[in-house]
This record gives structure tokens, C-alpha cells and sequence, in this order.
């Protein structure tokens, strides 16, 4: 279905995913380490139960700005993107040790925007130094580094898990970790030799990009599919930390946080195998796969806390490994589908919205299960999955006529 490039693939290209990989990987630490320690940041700052998803709310804000500022100012071409990815790591792990000289709502709030704003030149120019690398086998290469990036989102809860709830050397080791990620990917030493197409994001070009059906399909798929991950991945942990306190589970923080580690990080093998079907098989189907799977989760596992965590468990471990899985598809769709002269902006559009909708979602809901329980909140998260797979399964017939035709 896909024409494959007859050039050789370039040497190194493998071991050059390997070090971006691991680089996006410690470089998302701080990402959710706020969120991983939040009961013990509501204690240490006498939170009130709102400011909490701020802590998460704030880093999608600030990622959208730091986005939109990057790509306005086009700093992927006026900067080496692999550098400018190593600088974004270093630069978020800074902005998040500044957690611990903060002590009110407002000023860790602000300390997140920033830290959300510093990932922003990590995740898209990661994006952009590994396509340097890879034309055969970019789904497969783009599946890895979301997985890099869902591991990397799963750290602070490791940490925590392991370190005894104290929150301090959570955000501490996160810092330290995306340091780290942002030295090795400097240590490369060489960037990849294919041209990626890249302007400065102008939005008359993205919405004449949304007027192309097929890219238009694949960004909704995307808002949808964004407006479940982020929830996911912040309040799945607290929603099972008290399943096992109803349980009667010992130390049930701990044991939520190591078993909310598991379920994101797990996300990481969904991207590979999505990644690698999706090559062969088409991406809109793949994606209305993933969908169909992390929607039947949302909407049934806050109502089965009854059956017991071992069940919620492996609901939760099958939710982590779908809802992510998909992620890569969709901006590989729109670079596949869209008008080369649109594409950079085009997917600036879709990112800077697509992590928009993750605010809403973020802070409705502790406020739905504050409200009306667990079951009602997360079924309000499979809104996106059915918007997504609508999306998408209109796109599957025009997917497979563009790209046959090419």
C-alpha cells in the first residue's frame, strides 16, 4: 500500500533512536512529577482540592505556548533540533527543581508553566531529529519515541513507588533525569542526513491545511484521542490509590503509584506494535483499534471497583497500553496526506490543539468523581475515542486511495 524508498536507509540510523529514544525518554520526567506526588503536595502545601489538577493543567498550557513560540519563531531551523531537544531537556529539568524553593498554589503553578514551556523544545524536535534519520520505518520509529515518551511520563511514579511518598526526592531525581536525557542526546554527535520539510507555523496555512478532508479527519482523530491520554495517565493513579485504601491494602499510595507506572509505562510496547501495524496494515484502522480498546476501558472501569484491584488492574495495564499506542499515527497521517508547503504548520494546529483539550479534560475529572463518582468520570473520557474512531473510519478509504495512487 505504501511505496518504500529505494535509497539505502542511512547507517546509524538505528543506534541514532536508541540515544533520541532515551533522551525523550528522561527528557518527559518532569512531566507528570507534580502529579505523582500530589496527595503529598496537597499535605506539604495544605492544597485545596481544585489547585491539584492545576499542577498537571499548567505544564499542557505552558507546552501549548512554548509549542506555538517555537514554531512561530521557526526555532527547529534556526536551531540544530537535536540540540535544541538537548537544551529543552536540561532547561525542563532546571525549571522543575524550582519546586522546591517554592511554598504557595500560585508560585508552583507558575514554576510548571515554565517547565511545560522548556518540554516544548524537546518533544517536537525530537520528532523532527529522528525523521532526519528514517524514511523506511517511520511509523515503527515514531511509535518508539511516543513510547520513549510514555515511559519517560511514567518515571516520577517509579520513583515515587520506590522512594517512600516523600515528594521532594521525586521531583529532585526527575530533575536529575531529564538533565541527563538532554547530555546524552548531545553526545550523538551527528544529526541524520534526509531533509524534513519545515517552515515557520503560520496559521492561514493550517486552516488551508484543515480544508484537505484527509488531513482534517486526522487531526480530529488526534483532539479526540488527546482528550482521553493526559486524564489518563494523571488520575488513573489516584482513582486506584483508593480502590486499594477501600480494600484495606497497605501502603496503598505506594502500591498506586508503582501500579501507575506499570499501566503508562506498559503504553510503550502499544506504541511498537501499533507503530509496526500500522506500517503494513494502514493507520486509520490501526488507530480505530486503539480507540475502540482504551474507550471500552474509560467507560467501564470506574464502575467495576466492586470486582476487586486485581481486576482494575488489568483493565488499567490494557488501558495504558491502548491509549497511547495510537499517538504517532496521526501526525504520520497528516504528513502523508497533506500538502507539503502546509505540513509544518499543519501539524503545529494539531499538536498546540490537541494538548489544548488535555486542560479541560484534566480538570473535570477530579471534579466529576468529587461529584458523582469514579464511574461518570472516566465514561466522560470515551467522548474522544468515539469522536476520534468517527473520524477515522472516514478516513480509512481516502488513506488507501491517496497513498496507492502515490
Amino acid at each position: 500500500m505504501r511505496q518504500r524508498s529505494r535509497a539505502s536507509p542511512p547507517a546509524g540510523r538505528w543506534l541514532a533512536l536508541g540515544v533520541l529514544a532515551t533522551g525523550m525518554l528522561l527528557g518527559m520526567a518532569p512531566w507528570l512529577s507534580a502529579t505523582a506526588v500530589l496527595p503529598e503536595l496537597q499535605n506539604a502545601w495544605h492544597l485545596a482540592p481544585g489547585w491539584g489538577a492545576w499542577l498537571t493543567i499548567a505544564v499542557q498550557l505552558g507546552f501549548v505556548a512554548g509549542a506555538l513560540i517555537s514554531a512561530t519563531l521557526n526555532l527547529a531551523d534556526r536551531v540544530n533540533p537535536r540540540r535544541l531537544m538537548a537544551l529543552g531537556s536540561i532547561a525542563a529539568g532546571l525549571a522543575n527543581l524550582g519546586l522546591l524553593g517554592v511554598h504557595t498554589p500560585g508560585a508552583a503553578i507558575a514554576v510548571r508553566l515554565a517547565t511545560g514551556v522548556c518540554l516544548a523544545l524537546v518533544y517536537p524536535p525530537a520528532m523532527k531529529a529522528m525523521a532526519a534519520w528514517f524514511d523506511r520505518d517511520r511509523g515503527l520509529a515514531l511509535g518508539v519515541m511516543v513510547g520513549a515518551l510514555a515511559l519517560g511520563s511514567a518515571l516520577p511514579h517509579l520513583i515515587n513507588g520506590l522512594g517512600g511518598l516523600a515528594w521532594a526526592p521525586v521531583i529532585a531525581t526527575s530533575s536529575a533525569l531529564s538533565i541527563a536525557g538532554g547530555l546524552i542526546v548531545l553526545g550523538l554527535g551527528r544529526d541524520g542526513p534526509l531533509a524534513f520539510p519545515s517552515a515557520p507555523f503560520d496559521p492561514r496555512k493550517a486552516f488551508i491545511a484543515l480544508s484537505n478532508r484527509g488531513v482534517r479527519l486526522a487531526c480530529i482523530g488526534y483532539w479526540g484521542h488527546m482528550w482521553e491520554l493526559y486524564a489518563m495517565w494523571a488520575w488513573f493513579g489516584v482513582f486506584f490509590s483508593q480502590a486499594l485504601a477501600q480494600a484495606g491494602i497497605a501502603e496503598p499510595q505506594a502500591w498506586s503509584a508503582l501500579a501507575s507506572f506499570a499501566c503508562i509505562g506498559m503504553g510503550a510496547l502499544g506504541c511498537l506494535v501499533a507503530g509496526r501495524v500500522a506500517d503494513r496494515w494502514g493507520r486509520s484502522r490501526t488507530t480505530i483499534v486503539c480507540m475502540s480498546v482504551s474507550g471500552v476501558c474509560a467507560a467501564s472501569v470506574g464502575w467495576l471497583a466492586p470486582l476487586g484491584w486485581p481486576v482494575l488492574l488489568v483493565i488499567g495495564a490494557v488501558w495504558g497500553v491502548s491509549v497511547v499506542a495510537d499517538s504517532a499515527q496521526f501526525s504520520t497521517l497528516v504528513t502523508e496526506l497533506g500538502d507539503q508547503a502546509t505540513i509544518g504548520s499543519a501539524l503545529t494546529l494539531q499538536l498546540a490543539l490537541g494538548f489544548a483539550l488535555t486542560a479541560p479534560s484534566l480538570w473535570l475529572i477530579p471534579w466529576l468523581a468529587a461529584h458523582v463518582g469514579w464511574g461518570t468520570a472516566f465514561l466522560s473520557l470515551a467522548i474522544g475515542p468515539v469522536i476520534g474512531m468517527t473520524a477515522m473510519g472516514r478516513l480509512v478509504p481516502l488513506e488507501r486511495r491517496v497513498l496507492v495512487a502515490r
